[in-house]
């Protein structure tokens, strides 16, 4: 089958969680979600031509002054590049005196295929890179592929699933980040107020963490997250691409 037609006919998609019946995502609306979600990935070319090549499950992009090559995997729409990412990758590379990563500690949540992280990586920073189990073998591949031999520090692969035991595995007193980094973690899931109690448990006050989330907005679900964001955040737009309808937030911690 080819890749086009993997994704179109693509049903269904594995839950952040695993933890749900696939019928639970063939409903009407979640077919919707699919279809959106399946026809973004394959335009993602027409969009974001010429920083992004597109190939059968890789794509190259050029960032903080290196070619970097991601390996895609089409079994989890966590394991593809969406605008978000790139938005925020482009973002953190023209505004390094405002947002400098040199020799800061980061952490991302929800990596994906890791090229934010190594885009944070290559602008000096020391990178935690964190998503769900099955994840992580191709996030480590891209990782160590396009970082190894130009870098300070090497970025460190972490698994973490939103909301769960989370001081356990991140205990407050003894893991501490500069900044938190979020791009395209907010879309039709179930999980979203796992995913706020994961941001507030990174950036939470006396912390001086800066949260960065970018965001591509789809769903009403997206809306509603945001104003819950605002809400639970000091919280600023600094950054806008109307073509794209992305946005990028910066936030701490309200005290």
């Amino acid at each position: 089958m080819k890749c086009v037609d993997f994704l179109r006919n693509w049903c269904p998609w594995r839950d952040r969680q695993q933890s749900h019946s696939p019928s639970r995502w063939c409903n009407p609306e979640r077919r919707r979600w699919q279809k959106l979600m399946a026809g973004e990935a394959l335009g993602r070319r027409n969009l974001w031509e010429p920083s992004v090549y597109y190939a059968l499950g890789q794509e190259s992009f050029f960032f903080a002054g290196h070619d970097i090559s991601i390996r895609e995997s089409l079994d989890n729409y966590g394991a593809l590049v969406w605008p978000g990412v790139m938005a925020l990758c482009q973002f953190l590379e023209n505004n390094q005196q405002q947002m400098n990563l040199m020799d800061k500690a980061v952490l991302e949540i929800g990596a994906g295929t890791g090229l934010l992280s190594i885009v944070a990586t290559l602008l000096g920073a020391w990178v935690t890179a964190t998503d769900l189990p099955d994840i992580l073998s191709n996030l480590t591949f891209n990782l160590l592929r396009n970082t190894k031999g130009r870098c300070r520090y090497k970025p460190q692969v972490v698994s973490l699933t939103w909301g769960q035991h989370l001081e356990r595995d991140f205990p407050c007193t003894s893991c501490h980040y500069d900044y938190v980094l979020a791009a395209d973690v907010v879309y039709h899931h179930d999980y979203l107020e796992d995913l706020l109690a994961t941001m507030r448990h990174f950036c939470r006050p006396g912390s001086r963490t800066t949260l960065l989330w970018a965001n591509k907005v789809r769903f009403q679900s997206d809306l509603r997250f945001t104003e819950t964001f605002k809400s639970s955040f000091k919280s600023t737009l600094v950054c806008e691409l109307p073509q794209e309808e992305v946005r990028i937030y910066k936030a701490t911690a309200r005290e």
